[in-house]
């Protein structure tokens, strides 16, 4: 597996508002009541995978009980560079710990949770082929560990006002969820088949999962984020679809008008999923 981050900090920067305003505080809840409160001697360890610039550490962390050590883990040495943690807090409001591990995913040893109380990643799961995501689940369920994994795709995207008709729209939404499945240098990655590929590897270990809808709601105040969406959106989609390039760039014209007229409000669809030992 190359690099589990493929996103830039910048790219991570624009839509964290937006993913903190998706995320599920109800499945944050049930995992703060999953973890026993630690020691100065003896820690809460939380680990993230794919753990980027931080943004699920600086969500999560005051919503969980502490003392806190988060061990971060992602494969691009690069992207972790940008990781600044510096101010985040617990539950009690006393400052975290935190080591950062550069390790691409298909080296993550099967005991690497042992001791740990969550696991945790966030826009991961659908980068991940199904063996990649079973490593992750195995390694959970070995170590008893609750994982919260957030903000998947889940392929569904809706634009307002509505084109009438809308047989454009769904092509490029169809052709982006394609491209999301593709075959990347033989890693068949799961796109919007994660959650029910993961909650049903977790299921078959016999565990609880629970999911939540958390999608990203965007209007006026995004416009810069509407539009860096857009672009990937089409993009991929035309990576899969050449054939749609023409009528989607007159499309993609329309709606970026609309973009910078504050008249375009997008839904794009993610879920979040906790699991636990019974």
């Amino acid at each position: 597996m190359t690099a589990i981050s493929t996103a830039t900090a910048g790219w991570l920067a624009l839509r964290a508002p937006a993913d903190d305003d998706a995320r599920s505080a109800d499945l944050a809840h049930d995992l703060a009541r999953l973890i026993a409160p630690g020691s100065e001697s003896a820690p809460v360890v939380l680990h993230d995978l794919g753990a980027g610039t931080g943004s699920m550490t600086r969500w999560l962390a005051p919503r969980l009980p502490g003392p806190q050590k988060w061990v971060l883990r992602d494969g691009d040495a690069d992207i972790v560079e940008h990781l600044d943690l510096r101010t985040v807090l617990d539950a009690a409001d006393c400052p975290i710990t935190s080591d950062v591990v550069v390790e691409h995913l298909a080296s993550l040893p099967l005991d690497a949770f042992r001791g740990a109380a969550a696991v945790t990643a966030s826009a991961l799961l659908d980068v991940l082929t199904e063996a990649e995501a079973a490593h992750v689940v195995a390694a959970c369920v070995a170590a008893g560990t609750p994982a919260l994994f957030s903000l998947s795709v889940t392929g569904s995207a809706r634009l307002r006002p509505a084109e009438r008709p809308d047989a454009l729209e769904r092509a490029i939404e169809s052709a982006f969820n394609d491209h999301q499945r593709r075959d990347a240098s033989g890693r068949r990655m799961l796109g919007p088949d994660a959650v029910p590929v993961v909650a049903g590897l977790f299921a078959d270990a016999g565990w609880i999962v629970r999911t939540a809808a958390t999608p990203w709601r965007l209007a006026h105040r995004e416009t810069a984020l509407i539009g860096e969406w857009l672009d990937g959106w089409i993009a991929a989609a035309l990576e899969q679809r050449p054939e749609l390039a023409s009528a989607a760039g007159e499309y993609r014209e329309r709606r970026l008008a609309q973009a910078a007229g504050a008249r375009l409000r997008v839904t794009v669809s993610h879920e979040d999923l906790l699991a636990w030992p019974r």
